[in-house]
């Protein structure tokens, strides 16, 4: 049995290598917050728990590789942007996993909003695979902001060990947290 302690990052890579133009620029930010002295983030990254593997590899190797990374990881953090649902490779194949096989839970960061209180209406940011695991109960998902604050409080937060919340799909930080974090304005 693995030991469970990373934080397992999915995005939507957009077919290209190029870090400035998919959302990987927002796993970087978060490897960026955690090695700024200055700020306290701590990240186990499950990326970097296994060996790297090349984008030339082949299908049956990445895939190893992200099986490897999710059985070592406690949770997944999934940024959500208007392209993750048109991606049919490897984030459906992540959320399955995490869900159907590691039972992990989903923190589910959306960069394009300021404060989430209603998750439900954010469903069309949904790849299939999310939507139909919300939709049939399976997934245990905390929707967020993707703010350094609500991430770092959802990592603490929310893992395997954790079952009394998010027990569904549709888990988000009340108004009151998200006023005192400066999310939203009383």
């Amino acid at each position: 049995m693995a030991y469970r302690n990373g934080t397992y990052v999915a995005f939507h890579a957009g077919g290209t290598t190029n870090p400035t133009a998919s959302d990987i620029k927002y796993y970087n930010t978060m490897k960026m917050w955690c090695a700024n002295k200055n700020i306290n983030f701590s990240l186990i990254n499950s990326h970097e728990k296994t060996s790297a593997v090349r984008d030339s590899s082949t299908r049956d190797t990445l895939r190893r590789a992200l099986v490897a990374r999710l059985k070592n990881s406690k949770h997944m953090v999934l940024i959500l942007t208007a392209e993750t649902k048109n991606d049919t490779d490897w984030v459906p194949f992540e959320i399955t996993y995490a869900v159907d096989k590691c039972q992990m839970p989903i923190i589910a960061a959306y960069p394009d909003f300021e404060s989430i209180l209603a998750p439900a209406q954010l469903s069309n940011y949904w790849p299939q695979a999310l939507a139909t695991r919300i939709s049939n109960g399976t997934a245990r998902v905390i929707h967020i902001p993707f703010k350094m604050i609500a991430v770092l409080d959802a990592i603490d937060q929310f893992g395997i060990g954790n079952i009394k919340y998010p027990t569904n799909g549709y888990g988000f930080y009340n108004r009151e947290t998200q006023i005192q974090w400066g999310l939203i304005k009383p």
